[in-house]
């Protein structure tokens, strides 16, 4: 591939292109299915062909991602998408990302990228306020909640470890004394695949019951000492429900525990002053973990590590190398497991610069209220609603699981909207999770109405 052949006139008419295509696509998702056909889907198919043998032309390769990959989409940039805790990207983040995009930066170092290093700074430092966390805790940029996790558990493990006199950066798990974790019985995935991956085990886990929402009960809270973590939960995935962040956090730290809070999506109530009650003193722990795909409603992937003590996040993350020195306050790398990684520090400052602190609350509370639009109207169709909604998570039973399970899937076939099934508490649900930007009361109202005729039909 020649690249004078791409001159400006050539490269302008191709972005161009995309975005056109891109508008387009955007723009169709009211009147398509959520769901793709299954004649989008077997059209994929297309894709299985051999490696070209010689260049293809740039506008035809865009044709056919358009063409072949656009319809068998799922339409989660919409919004009428229920089943995951999936925010759609707002349109500033989608045209920040672009040009993020053709920025093209490296941004593990400052050096190879001052903008988004800049950016990055300045996001992170509006997000602390946001989530009311000491200022002078360090942060970083990753790939989902439970990069995330992975990151804040390997700084507390470097913590605990070091008060202890082992040094595990250097010397491993091997021999080193050993360390205990408390978790909720409905810790969230991502916590168990992250504690695998540093090293405690899934299943070497103290277990808190918890209640009827799924929070961890503080009155069977064990006792723990200064080898101890602790992890809670502000969200739970199925119910929305809290854990009693500060109360947990006091008691445990009053016995020289580090606290751990997973909140992919929960943290975010934080920024919405009727909601905030409901993560109080979530500011107390040690350690965050949140997803920025999710409530801040920026692209795919975007997660955020806090961490208290930034030095054992920082020596936790961190790797030398006589070529990466360099000078200043902040090294973005050393705060992540990524060395080369995207800017998504981009997105996420366009989207709280858009937005503002009053605009961020008014979509986390819009999207509540809609939640509860959806429990209200399910409850006076005679339908079981298993959860309180407090935040913008829904569990419907309708009635046995074989019946449940089939309006489920009534729903899906449907198309108006997509709403997936869980087992929560020995039930059989459909989870209806509400984070989109784009969810309107009339998506509201034209998807429940879809719902209650599958229920009715079931």
């Amino acid at each position: 591939m020649n690249p004078r052949a791409y001159t400006a006139a050539i490269m302008d008419d191709l972005l161009h292109d995309a975005a056109r295509r891109a508008g387009r696509y955007l723009t169709s998702l009211d009147g398509r299915s959520v769901a793709p056909s299954a004649d989008a889907i077997a059209s994929l198919s297309k894709f299985e062909r051999p490696l070209p043998e010689s260049p293809v032309a740039a506008e035809v390769v865009l044709a056919e991602l358009d063409d072949i990959g656009s319809p068998a989409t799922m339409a989660s940039a919409g919004g009428r998408f229920f089943g995951f805790v999936t925010g759609g990207a707002l349109p500033v983040t989608v045209a920040a990302t672009w040009l993020a995009t053709a920025w093209d930066q490296n941004a593990g170092l400052a050096v190879t990228s001052p903008a988004n290093a800049a950016l990055e700074s300045v996001a992170l430092r509006w997000i602390k306020d946001l989530f009311h966390l000491p200022a002078p805790c360090a942060g970083g940029l990753v790939t989902c909640a439970t990069a995330a996790n992975f990151s804040a558990l390997a700084a507390a493990r470097h913590a605990l470890l070091m008060r202890a006199g082992w040094d595990v950066e250097a010397n491993g798990l091997f021999g080193a004394p050993l360390l205990t974790v408390v978790c909720g019985d409905e810790v969230h995935a991502s916590v168990q695949k992250a504690l695998a991956m540093v090293g405690f085990g899934r299943d070497r886990v103290v277990r808190v019951p918890v209640d009827a929402q799924g929070r961890m009960r503080l009155d069977a809270f064990p006792s723990v000492d200064d080898r101890t973590l602790v992890c809670v939960q502000a969200g739970n995935v199925n119910t929305g429900a809290c854990d009693p962040i500060g109360p947990l956090c006091q008691r445990a730290h009053s016995q020289g525990a580090w606290v751990h809070v997973d909140g992919a999506f929960g943290m975010w109530a934080a920024a919405a002053p009727r909601r905030a009650h409901l993560v109080a003193g979530i500011e107390a722990a040690d350690s965050w973990a949140t997803d920025a795909h999710k409530w801040l409603n920026v692209p795919y992937d975007s997660g955020l590590v806090f961490a208290r003590d930034g030095a054992a996040l920082r020596a936790a993350m961190s790797v030398g190398g006589a070529y990466l020195a360099q000078e200043g306050d902040r090294v973005p790398y050393q705060y992540t497991p990524d060395f080369s990684r995207r800017a998504r520090g981009v997105e996420v400052w366009a989207a709280l610069r858009q937005l503002g602190r009053s605009g961020l609350a008014d979509l986390i509370e819009r999207t509540c209220r809609h939640a509860q639009r959806f429990a209200a109207g399910l409850t006076a169709a005679g339908h079981r609603v298993l959860n309180e909604v407090e935040l913008n998570q829904v569990l419907v039973s309708f009635g046995n699981p074989a019946r449940t399970r089939e309006v489920i899937a009534r729903i899906q076939r449907d198309g108006t909207c997509w709403c997936g099934g869980t087992t929560w508490q020995g039930h059989t649900a459909m989870r209806i999770s509400v984070s989109s930007w784009a969810t309107t009361e009339a998506d509201v109202e034209r998807s429940l109405t879809a719902v209650l005729r599958a229920a009715d039909g079931a």
